[in-house]
């Protein structure tokens, strides 16, 4: 082979090695190789054609063979593929520096391996070795993939790089709001445990810390009804006497009815639900709701017996009667003032709250309950104007033994006007328990407007109409509240006149709150409750709900007769 270049410092070499090698025979020859070390020796080409296919080994195809300029050059290889045709370049380089963009780092090797890396120029195979010609035979170990760019490997990198503050940033938020509800969670229980030590005063024998295991009656019923609880009834039917019809629904008919107690010609007043024989599921359903001794609580309709007529062919559920009536008979033939709003709105929320709770005031656990027909015609108004929720025949205990076929099979049940957007739609998530108590929060939402809607604290005050009015037929489907609801995102309308007071201000965003169309976006029933409460200490114009709160310690305790 030619030689392609020789510099002045190699030709001077050259000469001084015959005149030394004349002169001093082969010492002398011994003494030039070890004073003079010649650079490295590679093949040195521009670009050119190769049949290379980038497999296995090949050769170069250079035929220049060129003496490094520098001591540490080192010998470089650079294959490079396209569509039409492969290409190799030869030549000595420097480590030390880059070379189309790409540091060297194999350069000690004999052979001159081919690695796939991605230059400023595009991706390439390039090789560098330091041995002599070491360049021209080429060995192809990790070949370039077809059809994939290892340039996405760099913007993968870039796209990390750039998202990591935001996740960073999202972490942080994530994390400050839950430290943030935690916190305001413990506040809250402080809160409530303050109060309710100032309100309870000594400690007395029936107090929540010795808790008895289960509720007294409610004595602040119209109707105590304790004769009922001391017969026998499965063996004795109850002396009832029913009187008038008081209430017509879709599975069961209510009576007032007296329950004499003999022997004496005294009687209680009563109500009385009767379900014809082919329901006896709704009965027999709202009657296992109603058996659990967890579930009595002053804002619950209390419960006396269940039972079963062979002879009638009927099933009848015995509670307490409260003369106002359902609260949408209430409303219709009443209105109300803010402190009326106050005292409604709380106890409804407390009542559903007591519902959804898995635990009782006296901090026994209890299974928690959906309502699921949640509507002002099953919320009956006591006598202390509080409110009292009912019918419990389509109610589900959230078991958490459920399987998720089990609550699919629980089907759309409800009433259309009231139905939450994911009831509606058939989409409630079953794989979290919540999102059933999240439904009965829309429905709720519901009633608390329509206690807003008759309250004279709001200026001029219409007469009563259940939500949304005349927007739908008085009976609405299904499909005619998906148009509503879904479709175009309506809401009962809440007038600017509601915002002028305070408190009805108030009462009006946690409705709102409360009917979000995302589930996981609305309050929870102890939410509202707890609002409610506040609005009480920040306005100190009400003290109904201040003094309901002081019968949960009567919840506490029970009469033992109930135990037996």
């Amino acid at each position: 082979m030619e030689l392609h270049r020789l510099s002045s410092l190699c030709w001077g070499t050259f000469v001084m090695s015959t005149v030394l090698m004349v002169r001093g025979g082969v010492g002398g020859m011994d003494h030039i190789q070890n004073s003079f070390h010649l650079n490295q020796l590679c093949m040195f080409c521009d670009t050119k054609p190769s049949t290379c296919n980038g497999t296995d080994a090949c050769g170069s195809s250079c035929n220049v063979t060129s003496i490094c300029e520098e001591p540490d050059e080192i010998c470089v290889a650079i294959w490079r593929t396209n569509d039409s045709s492969n290409t190799i370049e030869t030549m000595c380089h420097c480590p030390s520096k880059p070379i189309y963009g790409i540091m060297l780092d194999d350069y000690n090797n004999t052979k001159c391996e081919m690695k796939a890396r991605i230059s400023n120029s595009g991706p390439i195979h390039i090789c560098s070795c330091n041995d002599e010609e070491c360049n021209n035979d080429l060995l192809f170990t990790t070949p370039l993939s077809p059809g994939i760019d290892p340039t996405n490997n760099q913007v993968v990198l870039v796209i990390l790089v750039s998202l990591l503050p935001l996740l960073v940033l999202a972490v942080l938020v994530i994390a400050s709001f839950y430290w943030y509800r935690i916190y305001r969670r413990r506040k809250l229980d402080e809160w409530k445990t303050k109060k309710l030590s100032k309100r309870k005063g000594p400690k007395s024998p029936l107090d929540c810390s010795d808790a008895c295991a289960i509720m007294m009656d409610d004595d602040r019923s119209d109707s105590s009804s304790t004769h009922a609880n001391n017969l026998n009834h499965n063996t004795d039917p109850l002396p009832i006497e029913l009187d008038v019809q008081v209430g017509k629904g879709r599975f069961a008919e209510v009576y007032k009815a007296k329950l004499r107690q003999s022997p004496s010609e005294q009687f209680e007043t009563v109500a009385v639900k009767i379900f014809p024989y082919e329901e006896y599921a709704s009965w027999k359903n709202e009657k296992d709701i109603f058996s659990d001794i967890d579930l009595k609580h002053e804002n619950i309709l209390h419960f006396l017996t269940g039972e079963e007529s062979k002879v009638e062919k009927q099933y009848w559920l015995i509670t307490a009667y409260h003369p106002w009536g359902n609260l949408q008979e209430y409303l219709t033939r009443h209105l109300i003032s803010w402190e009326d709003l106050r005292v409604l709105g709380c106890s409804l929320a407390r009542g559903v709250a007591h519902l959804h709770s898995d635990h009782t005031p006296c901090g026994r656990p209890k299974v928690p309950i959906v309502h699921r027909d949640l509507k002002s015609s099953n919320v009956l108004v006591k006598n202390d104007l509080t409110c009292c929720l009912c019918d419990f025949g389509l109610a589900l205990r959230l078991d958490n033994s459920l399987s998720v076929d089990e609550l699919a099979n629980s089907g759309q049940v409800g009433t259309a006007r009231y139905m939450a957007p994911e009831v509606l739609e058939s989409r409630i998530n079953l794989e979290n328990i919540e999102s059933f108590k999240q439904t009965d929060v829309y429905s709720m939402a519901l009633v608390l407007w329509e206690i807003t809607s008759r309250c004279n604290a709001i200026g001029e005050v219409k007469d009563y109409e259940p939500p949304f009015g005349s927007k739908v037929r008085e009976h609405p489907c299904v499909e005619s509240m998906k148009d509503n609801v879904l479709r175009d995102r309506g809401r009962p309308e809440i007038p600017n006149s509601w915002m002028k007071h305070q408190g009805v201000a108030t009462v009006c965003a946690t409705i709102n709150e409360c009917w979000d169309h995302d589930p996981e976006a609305r309050l929870t029933a102890q939410c509202v409750a707890e609002r409610f409460n506040e609005m009480e200490d920040d306005l100190d114009k009400l003290s109904t709900c201040s003094s309901s709160e002081e019968k949960i310690l009567e919840d506490c305790a029970v009469s033992m007769s109930d135990d037996k």
